[in-house]
């Protein structure tokens, strides 16, 4: 061996000479300390989020056509629903039967489409994948405009109730969006089930639905094409009790199977060779992660319309506060989603009243912001 490839190997070989070289108990002691610190310190962060989280749903409460002090909603909250039949003030109504069911659909979806858009750029390793990439989102507006301008219930033949409209668009947008998911996961499937594979052939569907619904639009009268374009921009106007009960069921089951994953989804970070070096099923894991995010975001979607950015910019968040350990990762992308989705809802019942925007067309100008002066004081990388 010539004295250049003796001074190569010479990191190499400290390297290993430090890896092998036995620690000390101090050391192990110091090393034990400083990752409970640091456990705890990610604890503390997920509570201040919540509370955060809390504040921002009683100002939710607060604001609308009809404004109350944070002091007069917490104290129709406090005082329960109202009692049918008996002279409960017009504050309790407004707030228990209209705003309490629009705040907890905000962070029960905005929850929802945070972890979606995580497990899409983990499975993928792509910062710029969100459940909207895979034509989700463009899936879902196809139902919609078969619904509205079509007339046509894909459902009509075993749910009698989906020939009313309302139902009928819910439930063609649910459908497609699993057609979408199982189309791209089929395809996929043909081909070998690559990160790269599962994106290319989710941005063919979205195109497809894309232009899908472009011609339905071309087909359609001005009422009707008005009617979708409400529809599209995804509105909080939509919740209701029986939508909340549905769509927090469907999340925190799906959260809870994404949760007990974390720590194969931390191994998958470092590579699919290496997480097959540690037992990992790759693929396995890949698909699981495809179809509970699509899952998920067929359930909000339907129910709610196309509310993007939200599970782009949640995981960047979480990523920049916690690292990329989805222990602490997951939970703290649920909470900056639901926190998000609540503001951008809030704002929108400030920024035109007593008219309420679209939360649809809110999220992107709350969340840019946020993650552009993140970005900004971050000087390393995070991905």
């Amino acid at each position: 061996m010539d004295a250049a490839e003796k001074r190569r190997q010479e990191p190499v070989t400290k390297r290993i000479a430090v890896e092998k070289a036995p620690v000390s108990e101090d050391a192990r002691s110091r090393l034990g300390r400083l990752y409970r610190a640091h456990t705890r310190r990610r604890l503390l962060l997920i509570l201040g989020m919540l509370l955060l989280l809390g504040v921002l749903c009683l100002l939710g409460l607060s604001v609308g056509g009809a404004s109350y002090s944070l002091s007069q909603s917490w104290e129709a909250l406090l005082s329960g629903p109202p009692v049918t039949g008996r002279g409960s003030p017009i504050r309790h109504h407004i707030i228990w039967v209209l705003r309490v069911p629009r705040v907890l659909m905000g962070v029960v979806g905005g929850m929802g489409l945070a972890v979606s858009g995580l497990m899409m750029q983990t499975i993928l390793r792509n910062p710029l994948a969100s459940p909207y990439t895979l034509g989700i989102s463009a899936a879902a507006s196809f139902g919609a405009a078969l619904g509205i301008i079509s007339k046509l219930s894909l459902a009509a033949a075993l749910f009698p109730a989906a020939v009313r409209q309302d139902i009928m668009i819910i439930s063609n947008s649910f459908l497609l969006t699993l057609l979408c998911t199982f189309l791209i996961y089929f395809l996929s499937k043909l081909k070998g089930i690559h990160a790269e594979t599962i994106l290319l052939f989710g941005v063919a569907m979205m195109y497809v639905f894309e232009a899908a619904t472009s011609f339905m639009q071309y087909m359609g009268n001005p009422e009707e094409l008005a009617e979708l374009v409400y529809w599209m921009f995804g509105s909080m106007s939509k919740a209701s009790w029986i939508k909340l009960q549905i769509t927090a069921v469907c999340v925190g089951v799906c959260g809870v199977l994404c949760y007990r994953q974390a720590w194969n989804f931390n191994s998958l970070m470092l590579g699919d060779e290496s997480a097959r070096s540690m037992g990992i099923p790759v693929e396995a894991l890949r698909i699981l992660g495809l179809l509970l995010s699509c899952f998920m975001t067929a359930v909000i979607v339907s129910l709610l319309g196309p509310i993007g950015f939200i599970g782009l910019v949640a995981p960047h968040i979480g990523r920049m506060l916690v690292g990329g350990d989805h222990r602490f990762l997951i939970p703290i992308t649920c909470l900056a989603g639901g926190m998000l989705l609540v503001l951008a809802d809030t704002i929108s019942c400030i920024i035109l009243a007593p008219a309420i925007v679209p939360v649809g067309i809110m999220t992107s100008f709350v969340g840019v912001p946020l993650l552009i002066s993140l970005i900004a004081k971050r000087r390393n990388p995070y991905w």
